[in-house]
């Protein structure tokens, strides 16, 4: 019976804001978010704990500034992937600016495909979705969604531009095959993993369990590693799909340090994104879960 209530919220929900012009359906959908957010106090104490953490010299009236901006993107966010039966190409050039796409296009015609580095930024549903609309559909990694109902329903939205989405637990042989055909992957690997699957690198200054999924498949395939992020830039009202130069990696003869190496880089870059858009970054996840043997918890 809850599969089916969570489903049932799921689709009205969806339904509702995509039936709304976009100008209402993102102030609705922040309300909405904002209301959830002050229903959860255990989101609530997982942003605060992680934003002093990240930035411990902030103080109370920054940090709320913070979430606040974050709250009003994750409603953006449901309101633009509600609307995304609407995004045709035109559309979407209205929407989300290319701003280094040539960075992107260069690491493809190498032809050992493209590994797109990325993170829960702003609407970040929305990257995947445009970079299809703009001729360049891509599978990326999915976490699976409790609900198989909502799993599903969600799954079907992130697929209407040609995009493929695979699931994260089940991906090695999938993607090295993508790869291999010279196609592209998008990885988002800012959140927290168990030890038998990651490593621990820094992130702001502290161990941060992080899949080592991203470096392998890279070290496998000589894929290109290219960040690439959706930012929403307030001077123009319109999101930015941002492609940086493609990471260097280290390859030698030790495969493990490179892997940690490398998985470092990853979220060096990743910080340094949240450090210039932290309004825009998912801060109600564990981040810093995971501890290394002997290291008290921090949530």
């Amino acid at each position: 019976m809850r599969e089916w209530v969570e489903y049932a919220a799921a689709w009205l929900l969806l339904k509702l804001l995509g039936a709304l012009p976009r100008r209402l359906a993102r102030p609705v959908a922040v309300l909405l978010v904002r209301v959830a957010y002050g229903l959860r106090p255990e989101l609530r104490r997982v942003a605060w704990r992680n934003l002093a953490l990240a930035f411990p010299d902030w103080d109370a009236r920054r940090c709320r500034r913070v979430i606040s901006g974050m709250l009003r993107q994750l409603g953006w966010m449901a309101a633009e992937f509600a609307h995304f039966p609407r995004y045709d190409r035109r559309a979407i050039e209205r929407l989300v600016v290319l701003d280094g796409f040539e960075n992107f296009e260069a690491a493809l015609h190498q032809g050992r495909g493209v590994l797109v580095l990325t993170g829960h930024f702003s609407a970040w549903e929305l990257a995947p979705f445009a970079q299809a609309r703009y001729g360049y559909p891509m599978a990326f990694l999915a976490r699976r969604i409790e609900n198989p109902r909502v799993d599903r329903l969600v799954n079907r939205y992130r697929s209407l531009a040609g995009n493929h989405p695979v699931e994260k637990n089940r991906s090695a042989r999938t993607v090295l095959s993508l790869l291999r055909q010279g196609q592209v992957v998008g990885v988002l690997l800012d959140h927290n993993t168990l030890p038998e699957e990651g490593v621990f690198v820094d992130f702001f200054g502290i161990p941060a369990c992080t899949s080592t999924g991203l470096a392998r498949m890279a070290r496998r395939t000589g894929a290109r590693v290219v960040p690439g992020f959706l930012l929403w830039d307030a001077r123009i009202g319109r999101y930015r799909l941002r492609f940086d130069p493609p990471v260097e990696l280290v390859q030698t003869d030790d495969e493990a340090e490179d892997i940690r190496e490398n998985t470092g880089r990853f979220m060096k870059v990743i910080e340094a994104y949240v450090r210039r858009y932290p309004d825009q970054w998912l801060w109600v996840h564990k981040r810093w879960k995971t501890r290394p043997p002997g290291e008290p918890p921090l949530y």
